[in-house]
């Protein structure tokens, strides 16, 4: 995690409401590697294992992100994604992409 939870965005001061990192040896549209959303814990991580659930697709920015969760936990739905990734993503576009299993991303 570059970014746990509690911890402030260096340029635009909003403060990271989950813990926020990159799934390392992958490469998204921006050439970056591709960022994630830790949803799960209620406390700072350095670093975590998952399974990914989801895509947050940005229609206006070309950096999507992929939704993680703690491997034993259950699926969340569109809206508990949308209001946990809200404190970042209410600026931008984006539409929620799964696969017909949950274990897609």
């Amino acid at each position: 995690m570059d970014r746990p939870l509690g911890s402030k965005h260096p340029e635009h001061g909003f403060v990271y409401k989950v813990n926020y990192g990159y799934v390392p040896g992958t490469q998204s549209a921006d050439g970056e590697e591709l960022d994630a959303y830790y949803l799960g814990g209620s406390r700072p991580l350095s670093t975590a294992r998952g399974r990914g659930i989801a895509i947050i697709h940005r229609l206006n920015d070309d950096d999507d992100k992929r939704i993680v969760v703690p491997e034993t936990q259950i699926d969340l739905t569109d809206s508990e994604i949308t209001q946990a990734v809200n404190f970042q993503e209410q600026w931008f576009d984006y539409e929620i992409l799964r696969t017909r299993t949950s274990n897609c991303c």
